[in-house]
């Protein structure tokens, strides 16, 4: 950051009084501008034992297979973006379950939030933002062509939960990878 979106005026990265951290502060209104970790939200949504998944038609990982999900609007609930995110990634109306999934990522600063979802009916489409959305078994996840290390972990634990047929909240903090 540069520039001071109240004024205009530069900024510069200083630990503002009563804080304990460097943040970027406005030399001339004093306006001190927080960075924050931003929230994904998206979920699991299901149909006769079947998972419903995206093709990306945005980068990052254009190609690669997800569950819907994209950052959380101002004014939105965590549950009502993930509603939303079905909506517009796989034309799909979903009934909103539990938190299934969380999962920090704190080197490019998200928070990942995946909550359990059924399917109202069987209609869906690809959205603006996918290629393809198609349901898929177990069997039949494209493991590798997965696009995000917290997609996998979340449909590795879904798929465990079900096959104990206890689901619980699955939390997790994703470090960089090597290299």
């Amino acid at each position: 950051m540069r520039h001071c979106s109240q004024c205009g005026s530069a900024v510069e990265l200083r630990v503002p009084a009563g804080d304990n951290r460097p943040r970027h502060v406005c030399a001339t209104c004093a306006t001190v501008h927080y960075q924050n970790p931003r929230l994904i939200v998206g979920c699991i949504p299901q149909w006769q034992g079947r998972v419903l998944l995206c093709r990306r038609a945005i980068e990052p990982a254009y190609g690669r297979w997800t569950l819907p999900a994209g950052f959380l609007e101002l004014g939105e609930g965590t549950a009502d973006g993930a509603a939303r995110e079905a909506a517009e990634e796989a034309c799909i109306d979903v009934n909103i379950g539990p938190l299934f999934s969380l999962i920090d990522v704190p080197h490019i600063g998200q928070v990942h939030m995946l909550y359990l979802a059924e399917l109202r009916e069987p209609r869906w489409a690809a959205g603006d933002e996918s290629l393809a959305v198609e349901l898929f078994a177990e069997e039949d996840i494209p493991w590798q062509e997965l696009s995000f290390r917290s997609v996998r972990q979340t449909l590795r634990h879904y798929f465990d939960d079900r096959r104990s047929g206890i689901f619980g909240l699955h939390t997790a903090v994703l470090e960089p990878l090597p290299g």
